[in-house]
């Protein structure tokens, strides 16, 4: 039992270096709405063409005259593979070294459903008000029970959801100021095995359960050059997550990164906009991580993320009073640095996006997106205690790809 307690401790450290960030952050979603899907969220705090322009920039609700309400989802699936790589581990109790090839795995990440709901509320020609939910976080990874490192691939659960209020104020027809509260819940969920001295078969080392609250806010600006042309910035505060946990630990504090964007919309003629947007997340947020567990000492490691964003160029085609076509394209930076982890395999991705609108009525419409999100081999080295390679992955190469589908219901009222 005590060898048991010991290697848990082990692995502990080792996820607070690796994954538990993931707890709160983790693999960034852009999944706010069905619309911004389907154009790589290009211009998505300037053009607010329904009520889920409030999660991007909260100035943008002062363009609507009417209230409007959205309703939608995004599904996601991830195809995630650890291509090749070397096993090394202690084989006990004789203490030799063993190397063991691993095989090419796939099927490790699933498919999230991502739900939003946005409402904004013009209260006269200088003030609205809104709420909204949605989620800026959350990925999962699974790995078989057969996997010949269980000890680093287990299962990687995190899930998040941001409750929004907003309010917005009009300057004069050009300037346009709005601000919000975020109240930010995560759930996060980590498992491994590893066989321990006197077990046949592997014994589950890890099992964390996770949630905690934190409240952020955000604050944003739209300048109206004409109705044609318009210029939207915004900045979200993002807070630090004190996660308790239900086993071996009792407090994981985790800072979220804070994010500012730039988006520019351009109707260029009767039928066609040009957008884009500029987004800086700041995830050198991830300075320290501390952890208090009952099974061994605090922790409080210095993490090596940096800080990183994403680029989107995108059109919008008006092509009739009952159709809108739009297509969008992102590049978007990886956070990781040097420290890489299997179990949320990052790296730099291309958003190939494309959507469209059909309006049913002059009040409802619905909206289609569509993205194919391609990531990049990245090749690197796990330790399960840093500076240690008795346990350990060498030459790990994974990539992750995945397909992202939106669907929204829209109405004016």
């Amino acid at each position: 039992m005590f060898k048991k307690r010991l290697l848990s401790c082990a692995v502990v450290t080792a996820l607070s270096f690796a994954s538990a960030p993931t707890l709160a952050a983790g693999f960034q979603l852009n999944s706010q709405s069905a619309t911004g899907l389907g154009r790589a969220f290009a211009g998505d705090a300037a053009i607010a063409d329904n009520a889920s322009v409030a999660a991007r920039n909260p100035a943008a609700m002062a363009l609507f005259k009417e209230a409007n309400f959205s309703l939608g989802f995004n599904v996601i699936a991830t195809d995630v593979r650890l291509k090749s790589g070397t096993f090394n581990d202690v084989e006990l109790p004789s203490g030799t070294l063993s190397s063991t090839p691993i095989e090419e795995t796939d099927g490790i990440g699933g498919t999230s459903f991502v739900p939003n709901l946005h409402l904004v509320m013009p209260i006269n020609e200088t003030w609205a008000w809104g709420l909204s939910a949605y989620s800026n976080f959350g990925t999962a990874t699974e790995f078989e029970d057969d996997f010949v490192a269980p000890i680093f691939g287990g299962t990687t659960s995190i899930k998040s959801m941001n409750l929004a209020a907003n309010v917005s104020y009009r300057l004069n027809e050009n300037l346009s100021f709005g601000a919000g509260l975020d109240v930010i819940y995560g759930i996060g969920k980590l498992e491994r095995n590893a066989n321990i001295v006197g077990d046949v078969v592997d014994t589950k080392v890890v099992d964390i359960d996770a949630t905690g609250i934190g409240l952020g806010w955000n604050v944003g600006m739209v300048y109206e050059v004409n109705e044609d042309h318009r210029f939207g910035l915004s900045y979200r505060y993002s807070p630090t997550i004190e996660a308790e946990g239900d086993k071996s630990t009792d407090d994981i504090d985790l800072p979220l990164p804070d994010m500012a964007e730039f988006s520019g919309y351009h109707r260029l003629s009767d039928k066609f906009a040009a957008h884009y947007s500029l987004q800086w997340v700041q995830w050198s947020a991830f300075d320290s991580i501390t952890l208090q567990s009952e099974i061994g000492p605090s922790i409080d490691k210095a993490y090596e993320w940096k800080d990183a964003g994403h680029i989107s160029v995108g059109g919008t085609y008006y092509l009739n009073n009952d159709w809108t076509l739009r297509a969008g394209y992102m590049y978007d930076i990886a956070a990781t640095d040097e420290l890489k982890s299997i179990s949320i395999p990052d790296s730099n991705r291309h958003w190939l996006s494309a959507g469209f609108t059909y309006n049913i009525n002059k009040d409802e419409d619905v909206d289609f997106g569509f993205t194919y999100l391609l990531g990049q081999d990245v090749t690197f080295d796990e330790q399960l205690i840093p500076g240690s390679d008795l346990i350990s992955i060498t030459d790990a190469t994974t990539r992750a790809n995945a397909v992202l589908i939106g669907l929204q219901y829209s109405r004016s009222f």
